[in-house]
């Protein structure tokens, strides 16, 4: 925060004395501020004219002319540097490199091209959050897709009061999952929530508990997750740059008063506010170890994933965080020298 407070400073031609005085300035002079993070934060893609028109808010239009994709942004340094360390709940851990991740996110691509996932076209996933979420998220965004989600955990009905307003086109799912010491699997689940949504035209099955490929094979036109990673080729990952308030994410509200409402989420307000809340509320950068629980149902998942773009390892868990005792996430914090630990207040 200070170091932003100097840069942000010299592009003024001011100082200011206190955090405070930060924050009268970051409202005063909202285009200025939003045009100074994005160079601080070093965003990819072609900033362009900041404001359009004054910035009276509401009805303010910020960076008209930008083009950039949020998938590059968080891809970007792809070295050897950890990107996930996951752990779930019945010990299997996982570790993905930051070229690694990027390589999967490429086959992913090239699996959503193959069933004609373009810019636009919603992707609708069920499930834990673990490396391949994140894979898949990424390779939808790259495209210009729309991403939502929820865990496997939810009721067949919550799950179709959520996706059966967005008319997905790719339905991705897991066999089954551990929570609270069981095993669960969720086949008959996943099949009758394919039979309602009659606008998907292909599904993939990510494996948690060994029963992915026979999962598959019961779908329609369905491919474990497995053999997408399987498939080999040269073709190098392409980012769509698209417009700065193109769809990103679609989030939901809590469904308390009805059905749940859909909230769109644009790519660029997404990425700047996170980015504002990683690097200067947060600290967070390339030497820091993030951790939330949380799963895909929860808007906290969608700002864990954007520390990527600080070069952060993101520590994930799935699972009950009471068993096999109550301190599993703390003790799990320790091993992994996590820096930033995020929960609930219910959990605390």
């Amino acid at each position: 925060m200070a170091e932003f407070r100097a840069f942000f400073g010299a592009r003024l031609g001011r100082t200011f004395a206190d955090y405070p005085a930060l924050h009268q300035a970051s409202v005063e002079e909202r285009g200025e501020f939003w045009s100074a993070l994005w160079d601080y934060c070093g965003v990819i893609g072609e900033k362009g004219t900041v404001l359009l028109g004054d910035d009276r808010m509401p009805g303010a239009a910020f960076f008209p002319e930008a083009r950039f994709n949020y998938a590059e942004n968080l891809l970007h340094d792809a070295d050897d540097r950890e990107a996930i360390v996951f752990r779930a709940e019945d010990r299997v851990e996982k570790r993905m490199k930051r070229r690694e991740l990027l390589q999967a996110v490429g086959s992913a691509q090239r699996f959503l091209k193959s069933k004609n996932v373009g810019v636009g076209d919603r992707v609708a996933a069920m499930l834990p959050n673990c490396p391949e979420a994140i894979v898949l998220m990424l390779a939808t965004a790259s495209l210009g897709a729309i991403w939502s989600s929820c865990s496997p955990d939810f009721g067949v009905r919550g799950v179709l009061d959520r996706f059966s307003q967005i008319e997905p086109k790719l339905f991705l799912c897991c066999d089954g999952y551990f929570y609270n010491r069981q095993r669960l699997s969720i086949r008959d689940k996943c099949a009758e929530i394919l039979d309602a949504l009659p606008s998907v035209k292909a599904s993939l099955v990510i494996d948690l508990i060994g029963e992915s490929k026979d999962v598959a094979s019961s779908l329609v036109d369905a491919v474990a997750y497995s053999d997408m990673m399987s498939e080999t080729s040269d073709e190098p990952i392409h980012f769509e740059r698209l417009a700065f308030n193109h769809p990103l994410f679609i989030l939901f509200s809590s469904g308390t008063t009805g059905i749940p409402k859909c909230i769109v989420h644009g790519a660029g307000g997404t990425l700047l506010q996170h980015l504002k809340e990683h690097r200067l509320h947060s600290n967070n950068g390339e030497n820091d170890r993030v951790f939330y629980f949380t799963t895909l149902g929860w808007m906290m998942w969608n700002w864990l994933v954007s520390a990527l773009a600080c070069r952060s390892t993101l520590v994930l868990f799935d699972g009950s965080p009471f068993a096999p005792r109550p301190n599993v996430l703390f003790d799990y914090a320790q091993q992994e020298r996590v820096t930033f630990f995020g929960t609930s207040a219910k959990y605390l």
